[in-house]
Formats: C-alpha cells, sequence, structure tokens
C-alpha cells in the first residue's frame, strides 16, 4: 500500500515545519532526542530517509511478515546502505552500519514490547536516555567487531 503523504507532507508532519524550513533540523533534533521512547525517537528521526525506508521497505516487507520482523529487516537495510555508502567512499569493503543498525532494531522492537516509556521525565533526561540507546549499541557493535576482527 502506497503512502498518501507525498515527501512534503511526510516531513511537516515529523518535523512540525514544511520541508526545507529554516528550523527543520532543529525540530528534528529537538523531537527525536525529546521523544518518549526509542521507537519514538527513530518516528522522528531523518525524516527525509524514514519516508523512503517506510514506502520502499518496511510497508512491502509489513505485508507478508509481522511489523517486528518488517521492522528490523528495514534497520539491517537501512545499515546496509550506510555500508555501501562509505565502502564507496573509502574503496574498500566495509560492514559496521548494518550489525549496529540491527541492533539498534533490536532495541526499538525490544523497548517497544516491554513497553518501555519515559516522557514523564524532564526532556534533557530523555535525550540522554535516547543518546544512551545509540552509544551503547554503537559501543556493543565496535567491541564486537574488534573482537572478531
Amino acid at each position: 500500500m502506497k503512502s498518501k503523504l507525498s515527501l512534503a507532507q511526510y516531513v511537516k508532519k515529523r518535523n512540525g515545519v514544511p520541508l526545507g524550513a529554516s528550523d527543520s533540523m532543529k525540530n528534528m533534533l529537538s523531537r527525536s532526542f525529546g521523544a518518549s521512547s526509542f521507537p519514538v525517537f527513530w518516528h522522528y528521526w531523518n525524516p527525509i530517509w524514514g519516508y523512503y525506508l517506510s514506502r520502499n521497505v518496511m510497508r512491502p516487507v509489513a505485508n507478508f511478515l509481522p511489523i517486528s520482523l518488517a521492522t528490523f529487516i528495514t534497520f539491517l537495510v537501512s545499515g546496509a546502505l550506510h555500508d555501501i555508502a562509505v565502502s564507496i567512499i573509502k574503496w574498500k569493503t566495509i560492514f559496521f552500519f548494518t550489525p549496529w543498525f540491527g541492533l539498534m532494531g533490536l532495541m526499538v522492537i525490544g523497548s517497544k514490547g516491554a513497553g518501555i516509556s519515559y516522557g514523564h521525565v524532564s526532556w534533557p533526561v530523555r535525550a540522554l536516555i535516547n543518546a544512551s540507546f545509540i552509544f551503547i549499541s554503537l559501543g556493543i557493535t565496535y567491541f564486537l567487531e574488534t573482537l572478531y576482527a
């Protein structure tokens, strides 16, 4: 099923301001880091990338797989695309973003399933919690990469 929202409508819905507006980046960062849960963080993070991933990966996969598996696959695809981009720039094979994004996808699925929400705490605490999810998953991925390198 195709989204009825255009990219411009989707970005305005996520950021609260039109695509290309001067406050777009500020709103994205504020809404993402101030999100009440890690799944909501990803709801607001990079709305342009999210629009295309939702439209071309998440929704088609969710038509025949459970939403949690579609979410995980979407994170893996996003990571793989980041790996490809970095591999082209560095002109060597990179396989870092796929496992990192996969781990973040598992954290999204797990925290959603566990009903983890911290919307009742202040914005700075929510930002710290959301950043912690990212940095903990980054640290685990980096540790495993060095362990198996």
